[in-house]
């Protein structure tokens, strides 16, 4: 996104957060390419056969912003704060499954740095469980693992967002990574 772009979209949230409603309907059709991209990554690691399509997530997780009365700093916190509600939205959706028919859920498959595969069909749950128990932690681990693992955003993309450094983001996502490992296996 082109930093002209970057600016609206944080004086449109600004405008939205201080009650002007109308800023809502401009900024939604300005971020929803990129809202869509993350939806869809979700799905890319979800299992066949799951229900929820790629638009509900994305209007699920904009209805609990709202109703949640969010605050944003600028179009990256806004794109973090998405990523965690968007992974709330599918674990909600997996909780209703199990609790439906048991053993149903959403499996995923967690990939480490090179590409190797460390987990193979976790349960979305079970790493949801984990991410919390991680964030009382270290909470910036937790962020960089939605941003890189249910996003897809690079390291490069995650510092950005987070206001961090390429280095840091590199090494908390290496130990968050370990540590789920440990935590799931």
């Amino acid at each position: 996104m082109e930093k002209s772009s970057h600016n609206t979209v944080t004086i449109l949230l600004q405008q939205w957060q201080n009650g002007n409603q109308t800023a809502l309907d401009d900024l939604l059709p300005m971020v929803y390419d990129e809202l869509y991209r993350l939806a869809s990554h979700y799905f890319q690691r979800e299992s066949k056969g799951h229900t929820l399509q790629t638009t509900a997530i994305i209007n699920e997780a904009l209805i609990r912003l709202i109703e949640d009365q969010a605050n944003f700093v600028d179009r990256s916190h806004f794109i973090a704060i998405m990523a965690n509600v968007m992974r709330r939205v599918l674990v909600d959706h997996a909780r209703k499954k199990k609790a439906q028919k048991r053993d149903a859920g959403f499996q995923v498959t967690l990939t480490g740095a090179s590409g190797e595969v460390m987990f193979q069909d976790i349960d979305l749950i079970a790493l949801n469980d984990a991410l919390n128990k991680l964030a009382v932690i270290d909470n910036t681990q937790v962020q960089i693992v939605e941003l890189r693992y249910f996003c897809g955003f690079t390291i490069e993309e995650t510092a950005t967002i987070l206001g961090i450094s390429q280095t840091t983001v590199k090494a908390e996502w290496s130990m968050a990574r370990t540590w789920l490992y440990r935590e799931l296996t």
